[in-house]
């Protein structure tokens, strides 16, 4: 499957942002979806992951209660749903897809980047 994220951008802190993720080349719900950033200068963690049938979502402690994962198989498409931005969540947002019984993010989208001002 193939992966495209859009929607960062330049945002005040406490501001929100909305990312998508659309999928083609493959069924989208044959997947399990995820979202990871990464900083300047540390590694790639773990945002955010959302089931293939959408019902089990499971978060960060670092974004738990801002931030919200949802999909919709329909138009292919993840979302995060990013509020109360801080500076600290500056960073490139990938979507990642896990094919389902695979315990492995298989395929990456090329990024979009998060930069929330002070």
């Amino acid at each position: 499957v193939q992966l495209q994220a859009c929607g960062g951008g330049l945002v005040q802190a406490g501001g929100s942002l909305r990312l998508s993720c659309a999928g083609s080349g493959q069924t989208f719900s044959n997947y399990n979806m995820g979202w990871f950033r990464q900083a300047p200068g540390k590694e790639r963690e773990f945002v955010a992951r959302i089931s293939w049938s959408t019902s089990n979502t499971f978060y960060a402690d670092s974004v738990k209660g801002r931030f919200t994962i949802s999909r919709d198989n329909a138009k292919n498409t993840v979302y995060l749903q990013m509020n109360s931005l801080k500076p600290e969540d500056t960073a490139v947002y990938y979507c990642a897809a896990e094919p389902r019984g695979v315990v492995r993010y298989a395929y990456w989208g090329q990024g979009t980047q998060v930069t929330v001002s002070s």
